[in-house]
Formats: C-alpha cells, structure tokens, sequence
C-alpha cells in the first residue's frame, strides 16, 4: 500500500491533524493507498511559504533560461518513467491504460511546451509622444493555488503547473482528495530536478476546507480552478475577499452535431469518442448528439450497435476499451441521472445498467447509456452528468440545429460534422462554445487556447493564453529627455 504525503517547503509531510483518507481502485473497490488528509492549518502554511519563496525573488529572477532548464528536466523524468507512472494513473482513476500512456506523454509536452514558451521573445513597444518611449512587459502574478478535478489527475495537474512555474510563480497545489497518487509522483520529480524550496508546494484534502482556504486567502494572488459549475461560484465568492485574479474551467453539456452529409461512419466513430472516451468523464464530452432528422434512425442504430460492442472492464486489462467510474459516490449519481431520464419520458435504447458480471460486481462499472425521443427542457439534456450517457436530439435544418446547440446555460465545446465547408464554419461560427472541431471530436493541443463561453468558466488555459493567464501585464514609459516638465509657472 501507498502512503501519501504532502510536499511543503520541499519537505514530505503528514497531515497535522494526523489524518488520512483512503484511496480507492475503482475497478476493484480495494484501497490502495493513505493520502495525508490536510486542512486549512496545512493550507496556510504552505501559502505562507509560497508567499516568503516568491517576495525572496528566488525563482521569479531567475532568468527564463534557467527556468525553462528546469521544466524540460522535469519533462525528461516523466517520460523515462511514463510506464510507471501510466500504470499508477489507471490504477488510481481507473481509466483504461491506453488512455493513461497518452496522458503521461501529453503531460511531458506540456512541460516542454512551456519551457520553450518562457524564453521566447515577449512584451510590446510603442510609439509614443516624443520624448517617451512606452513599453509593456508582463510579470509573474505571484503565489498561485491550483486546483485540479480526478478525471485527469496527472495532465490537468500539469496544465497548470507548467505555465505557472514558467511564467516565475510560487504555487500551492491541491488535487483531488479522490486521485492523488500521481500528483505525489510529479512532485517527486519537481523534488528531484532541484526547483527551490517553497517554490512548489502540494496539500491534500477536501475541497471546501483545503480549496476553500486557497480561494479565500489574502497572500494568494490568483486561483486557477477546474472542476464543476456550482464549486466555480463557490470559488468566485471566496476569491472576492482580496479580488484575486481567478481562472476557472468548469462544466459544459456540449452539442456535437451532425448533418445528412456527414461522412456517416466517421460521424458515428467519433460520436462514441466523443461521449465514451474516458468514461464519460470529460469536461468537453460530447454528450449532446444533434442528428438532422433525415438520418437520425439509421445513425442511432448504427451508434446503437457499436456501443454495446464496447469492452468495459478494468482499466490494466489491454482488451479493455471504456473502464470504470472514478468512485462509487460518482457512479450512484450517473445512475440516478439514467433513472431520471426514464422518469422524464426519454427513451433507453443502449445500456443504464450497473455493470457486475464477469468480476466486475466490486468495481464502478456502468454501461455506455444512449437516449432518444428527447426534450430540450429534460434535465438530462440541461446538466452535467459527467458518465457514459448520451442524450440524442433530432434536429430539421442549420437554424434549427444552431439553436438547440446553444440552449444550455454552458459554451464550453461543440463539433460539427458536414462535408459542406462553408456550412460548418457558419454553424461553428455560430456556436457559443470556445473548443470547436469540424468532422472530428476531442483532440486537444497544448498550443491551442482551452476554455468557454457562458457558464463553462473564465479565462483560458494551453497556449499562449494560458500562460498569459498567470502574468501580470506592466506598462513602463521612459522619459529620454530628462529636464523639467515646466507644467506650473516657477
């Protein structure tokens, strides 16, 4: 078994309370580890240490160079273990090892990325009033608290870290109190590489006492959130108290639409992608399929068919292609969603069931869930349920489609399938949603912006834009004719 422990001040700790939580293999209900179990007096002393290691100056000039040495060493540590660190990934979430392996390499790329970002040329000049020369330079925004949700533990860890620590920060870090056991890996390394102590800090715990404190704190400079809508607001209104920069990546019901002159059998593999792909369990999952109505009994039988040709299992095994639910407090709630849509009038046509034969009656395992004859009003067309259910609606023509797309209180993603390129860069145009693919679904770049619109959050992460998001932007003017203004008579 695991012991977990915190990462502060470049020291392995234990919780001061002493407490632990237990953490579980979703695919087999066995404990696996002992996670150190922090609180709020834990969290505030690993802020205050972050706090003393950014006004030291230590890491934030340091020049960029040698910043960027640091973040590709770690990147070379992730991927001579990423075997390792693969197999502790699917363990912990559960998520089929194949998934896992992309994971760890997409983690190690970002760090790369980043680490070639900060020494690229930055910052503006101006053309100004004579005798002023303007420029605009940007700075590290300070202490930053991250925190990160348990459908990817390692990379969304990552997404944050890297730009951070790029940009010069200090960071408190807390994962999920549910899959913590990679987090505690990728600090061995940020240990092993040498980064300064104080300057990368991890506490363990629940969200609304360790979180909370992150939110809440005066030393905090800016908080970076993914996770739900509901716990966004939450963060919001503790973030007011010193009017912290704040980036939040939350929710989304995202509509993935598909016209009659789609590619059919493409429109149909990348469907289940879109919704089946980890479980469900993505924040940008396409878990809205939009059908032109001409199409929509053939692709639903088609989708239908593959579907139950899924191979659920434990994520370790190679056959396994969609693995469990991350906890049994989760798969309860989906299941709860899929009674609901029966209750609502939606009708099953693939799977809603707890799947227990063939082992798996100690894991979190539930079918790939299709629904048809849906409402716009059913709320399992409007909320989040994060699991393998899919909501199909029907839709008559490209108005049509446009407006059902947009009908949710989220913009987070939207695909759209046509062989019509000018329709699908009118419809995409057209969807309040900030991730969009044409004929494809879900790939993911750490060069391109990630975010959305409306209620899926604030602020964008990868990217430039993500780095930009940890920064300050100062503007400078120099007088190069130094003499007295002469403004008010002598």
């Amino acid at each position: 078994m695991l012991h977990l422990k915190m990462y502060i001040n470049g020291e392995w700790v234990d919780a001061q309370s002493g407490k632990t939580r237990e953490i579980v293999n979703p695919a087999s209900g066995e404990v696996i580890a002992l996670a150190a179990e922090g609180d709020v007096e834990d969290a505030r002393h690993a802020i205050q240490v972050a706090r003393q290691a950014f006004d030291s100056g230590e890491w934030a000039e340091l020049p960029a160079a040698e910043r960027a040495r640091y973040l590709f060493a770690i990147a070379d540590k992730l991927e001579a273990r990423a075997e390792e660190i693969a197999r502790l990934e699917t363990l912990d979430n559960g998520k089929p090892l194949r998934e896992s392996r992309f994971d760890v390499a997409d983690a190690a790329g970002c760090f790369r990325y980043y680490a070639g970002l900060v020494t690229k040329p930055d910052g503006q000049t101006y053309h100004v009033a004579d005798p002023v020369q303007a420029m605009v330079v940007r700075e590290p925004v300070g202490v930053c608290g991250l925190i990160v949700p348990w459908n990817y533990p390692l990379l969304m860890a990552v997404w944050k870290i890297a730009p951070a620590l790029a940009a010069g920060n200090t960071i408190v870090f807390k994962p999920s109190e549910v899959t913590p056991v990679t987090a505690r890996t990728l600090f061995e390394i940020i240990e092993e590489v040498g980064i300064p102590k104080g300057v990368a800090n991890m506490v363990m715990g629940p969200g609304p006492t360790v979180g909370h404190e992150l939110a809440a704190s005066h030393l905090v400079d800016k908080i970076s959130f993914t996770g739900g809508t509901a716990t966004g607001r939450s963060i919001m209104t503790a973030a007011a108290g010193n009017i912290k920069k704040i980036s939040l990546e939350l929710g989304g019901k995202s509509p993935n639409i598909v016209f009659a002159d789609a590619d059919f059998d493409t429109a149909v593999d990348y469907a289940l992608f879109g919704i089946f792909a980890n479980q469900g369990q993505v924040c940008s999952a396409g878990s809205r399929l939009l059908l032109e109505e001409s199409i929509h009994d053939r692709f639903v039988e088609r989708l239908v068919e593959r579907a139950k040709q899924i191979r659920v299992g434990a994520g370790d095994d190679p056959e396994t292609e969609m693995g469990p639910l991350v906890s049994q407090a989760h798969m309860e709630k989906v299941l709860r969603y899929i009674e609901l849509g029966k209750a609502e009038g939606a009708r099953l046509v693939c799977g809603g069931n707890r799947l227990a034969a063939n082992g798996l009656d100690k894991g979190y395992f539930v079918e790939p869930t299709i629904f048809v004859d849906t409402t716009p009003d059913m709320r399992i067309v409007q909320e989040e349920i994060f699991g393998p259910v899919l909501a199909v609606q029907k839709f008559t023509d490209e108005e049509d489609a446009i407006r059902l797309a947009n009908n949710t209180v989220y913009g987070l993603a939207g695909g759209v399938f046509t062989q019509d390129g000018a329709k699908a860069m009118r419809v995409i145009k057209k969807l309040r949603a900030g991730i969009t693919w044409i004929n494809c679904y879900h790939p993911t770049y750490n060069e391109a912006p990630w975010g959305g619109y409306k209620q899926s959050g604030i602020g964008r992460g990868l990217g430039t834009f993500g780095f930009d998001e940890f920064t300050e932007v100062k503007q400078i003017n120099i007088n190069l004719q130094v003499q007295p203004i002469g403004w008010f008579a002598k």
